[in-house]
């Protein structure tokens, strides 16, 4: 990948690392690397990050790296691409399987398939995750494909320019068909994994809109405002309603929240009921909107039509 900036008037007679940083957006690591690498050009001819550039020059940042990748092992695992390019591959994950490996996963991960697939295709470099899911959490997560549109889509986020929405079936009816849920989210005390809502937490802001009331239940659409550790799953435990298979964030009485105790929620999905449906960003090397869906899967397909009836 090559990014490249004509020098005009206004950029004449400043250095090189100017233009990387503030004409191309690359940061200070970036420019490090590039410059340790010696694969900065301008006019085609190698230069470093002091010399001086003139109106009319080219600038060029050669910014895909032959990358050691042994801390994560390829492994045939099936997955969905939903699109793919020189710049980012996107897949529909599927529920029960851990994006990236970690001490308890170290292995059988999103990651562990995704360097298979590269490596198939002769390409190495390291998985650098845009989003994360939860291991039980399905739908839409993009990988980079470089560290450059890793930190431009991380910008995105920041800049509240890359739009996540997400589905997710509740218990019990929420009485608003629309609201936003604004709460600080911090790490549970004594926990590595779990969070609560904490004064002392982020502020988190989740936006729902109702889809449609079922049998002691609602079908929600969330939209993320900031992207916190499980804000949905907190969020909705904060105001009584829970995911429904959500194992980790319930009431201490699902009971309050639904008007047959004999719901087992076990009994139709095995896993909390939220999937990452639709994302929406500016692609950072195209300059083009890119608008990326994942159809709802077949457990809360199913879990819809009972609690339908």
């Amino acid at each position: 990948m090559i990014l490249k900036y004509i020098v005009n008037q206004d950029s004449s007679g400043k250095n090189i690392k100017y233009i990387l940083k503030n004409k191309l957006n690359l940061s200070e690591r970036l420019v490090k690397k590039l410059k340790y690498s010696r694969k900065i050009l301008c006019n085609n001819i190698p230069v470093y990050v002091n010399a001086i550039v003139n109106n009319g020059d080219i600038v060029e940042a050669h910014v895909d790296f032959t990358e050691e990748v042994s801390d994560i092992i390829p492994e045939n695992i099936q997955i969905s691409i939903i699109y793919e390019d020189d710049y980012l591959i996107a897949l529909n994950k599927q529920p029960n399987i851990v994006v990236h490996p970690t001490f308890s996963h170290p292995s059988g991960t999103i990651a562990n398939a995704i360097m298979h697939y590269l490596n198939s295709k002769n390409i190495f470099r390291k998985i650098r995750p845009v989003s994360r899911l939860d291991r039980d959490t399905s739908g839409v997560i993009i990988f980079a494909k470089n560290e450059f549109i890793q930190e431009a889509m991380i910008r995105q986020m920041t800049s509240k320019e890359f739009h996540k929405e997400y589905i997710g079936i509740v218990y019990g009816t929420v009485n608003q068909s629309q609201g936003t849920i604004d709460l600080p989210i911090d790490r549970k005390p004594g926990s590595i994994m779990l969070r609560h809502i904490s004064p002392t937490g982020d502020r988190a802001v989740t936006h729902y809109r109702v889809v449609e009331y079922l049998k002691e239940a609602t079908f929600l659409k969330f939209l993320l405002e900031t992207g916190r550790t499980h804000q949905i799953r907190v969020h909705c435990q904060a105001i009584g309603h829970p995911l429904i298979g959500d194992t980790l964030y319930p009431l201490d009485n699902e009971q309050h929240c639904i008007a047959n105790p004999q719901f087992k929620s076990d009994s139709y999905i095995g896993r909390q009921a939220l999937h990452s449906q639709r994302v929406r960003f500016i692609h950072p090397f195209l300059k083009t909107e890119i608008i990326l869906e994942a159809p709802i899967p077949d457990d809360i397909q199913r879990l819809l039509e009972i609690l339908r009836k």
